[in-house]
């Protein structure tokens, strides 16, 4: 017998998370969405934004001159997961690449379906480290092949592919690989004098 009562959804799924991304209560805050639930993450700090600012500028110019597809920067939403319960993920990223071919043409305002193939996440205090490992894994199952995390505090970068995870100092070379192939940086250039 139907008692009149509504029952609440659980879990948010992406669309439904962008709806409420939009209400005047959340515009001042940052948020991604992990398997239906949605999460509070640190708003750029100046460093950070310097830090992206440094990255995106290098990463751009070489795919520009290389033609090799699409950098965006900016906490770019990506729909990593999607299930039939609703328990999607959306994750933003500060820097993100898609080789050219992958992504739909033209650019439009809806997120990217799919997991980019370098994904950058420069890591403040106050990120949590059990959830910076969780969006790693979520990215390679969702198909990302390079994935750097950028630590301003210890100026460093943490490369990982879906074989290992190396630290680089800032007087290594933080290379593309065979995602950027010929992609060539010194780690300390990254960070501010």
């Amino acid at each position: 017998m139907w008692t009149g009562m509504v029952v609440r959804e659980r879990f948010l799924t992406a669309d439904r998370f962008l709806e409420m991304m939009e209400q005047p209560e959340y515009l001042d805050r940052a948020f991604e969405l992990v398997a239906g639930e949605p999460i509070e993450v640190p708003k750029l700090s100046r460093i950070r934004g310097i830090v992206v600012a440094n990255l995106t500028a290098e990463i751009v110019y070489f795919v520009k001159r290389n033609g090799l597809g699409e950098v965006n920067a900016g906490d770019t939403g990506f729909i990593l997961k999607s299930d039939a319960y609703g328990r999607d993920t959306v994750r933003g990223l500060d820097i993100a690449f898609v080789r050219k071919g992958r992504a739909p043409e033209p650019p439009d305002f809806k997120l990217y379906e799919l997991g980019p193939d370098l994904a950058v996440e420069v890591i403040s205090p106050n990120n949590k480290t059990s959830d910076s490992h969780l969006k790693v894994m979520q990215l390679f199952e969702a198909g990302a092949r390079l994935v750097w995390l950028v630590y301003p505090e210890s100026r460093t970068v943490v490369t990982h592919t879906d074989e290992r995870a190396i630290t680089l100092h800032e007087n290594d070379t933080l290379f593309g690989g065979d995602v950027l192939p010929g992609f060539a940086l010194r780690v300390g250039d990254i960070f501010p004098s």
